[in-house]
């Protein structure tokens, strides 16, 4: 039998005091904004943005505050877990997790309408430079809901496989198996919680763990490898190396996403109620290959190009 990888990792970069300090979740939202901020300025340099230099953080701040995170937010709750309009403050607590991409990209994609209308700058070329930096986004917001241990994958006997503990949240039947093992350890793990706390200091409760809990596909890496990494590598390739009228880019992203995460939602466990027999994720995606394409289409048919302009 496979000794697989219990998912021992802390949320918390370091603590403070109990369960207060800063955690990895935002930690990679900071990065995701400084890489968007850095390669937008990149792009601007060389030539492909008509934005500004000097308003390229008025504009990557915007993006970041009303698209990703007001927009992932609601998206999440609208979409996933519209329970939690019952309690309208849990609303607030992003640090907990649960983010939607496909909220971020609505929201992102009105207040870039809203900001080139603003400033008379051309939406699609915002938009095809912004695209390119959005993988980045996705790499870091992967990486920290895997550090996060959620959004986790379908089981698996792959050599690679992870058990998750948060799993225990979801599964009365395991967290009962485990709460009544664990409590012969120490009788304070008595909840999931409790337990999901102590996996991380108490080498027996993870050996414990592993006889309980389902070996699952790293999902959130898959995703941060092709959402991310890969999407990347094809988007600044196009930009810098493909001429390419306004708007291409922007219908790219979109198709390239939605068909990665088409794929990769087979190896994710489903975190709401299946839609025609697809999950949230991949029914919200053909949407956005439809979306795309018609942005293509559009570029194509009237096509015009970056200013050049000199900085």
């Amino acid at each position: 039998m496979l000794a697989y990888y219990v998912h021992d990792l802390d949320p918390l970069i370091f603590r403070l005091w109990d369960n207060v300090g800063p955690r990895w979740y935002g930690l990679g939202y900071v990065l995701a904004f400084l890489a968007g901020f850095l390669i937008y300025r990149v792009l601007v340099r060389r030539g492909y943005a008509d934005l500004p230099l000097e308003k390229v953080s008025d504009f990557i701040t915007g993006c970041a505050l009303f698209g990703v995170i007001i927009g992932g937010r609601l998206g999440y709750v609208f979409f996933y877990k519209p329970e939690m309009l019952r309690e309208p403050m849990s609303i607030l607590r992003v640090w907990e997790g649960g983010m939607s991409s496909h909220g971020g990209m609505i929201a992102v994609l009105l207040f870039t309408l809203y900001y080139s209308w603003r400033h008379k700058v051309s939406w699609t070329n915002l938009g095809d430079n912004l695209v390119v930096t959005a993988p980045l986004g996705l790499f870091f917001g992967r990486c920290a809901n895997f550090i996060n241990g959620e959004l986790y994958g379908r089981a698996a006997n792959i050599p690679w496989a992870v058990q998750f503990p948060k799993e225990l949240t979801e599964n009365v039947v395991e967290a009962n198996r485990a709460i009544a093992a664990c409590a012969q350890i120490d009788p304070s793990l008595n909840s999931s919680d409790a337990i999901v706390a102590a996996v991380r200091h108490e080498p027996q409760v993870k050996e414990i763990l592993r006889t309980i809990l389902t070996p699952r596909h790293p999902s959130q890496l898959y995703e941060a490898f092709f959402e991310g990494i890969v999407l990347f590598a094809i988007l600044w390739f196009v930009r810098t190396r493909l001429r390419q009228p306004n708007g291409v880019l922007t219908g790219l992203f979109l198709v390239c996403y939605a068909i990665f995460r088409i794929a990769v939602e087979y190896f994710r466990e489903p975190d709401a109620s299946l839609i025609a027999g697809f999950t949230r994720g991949q029914f919200f995606s053909f949407f956005l290959i439809a979306i795309g394409l018609a942005i293509i289409v559009a570029a194509k048919m009237r096509p015009s190009f970056p200013k050049k302009m000199s900085i």
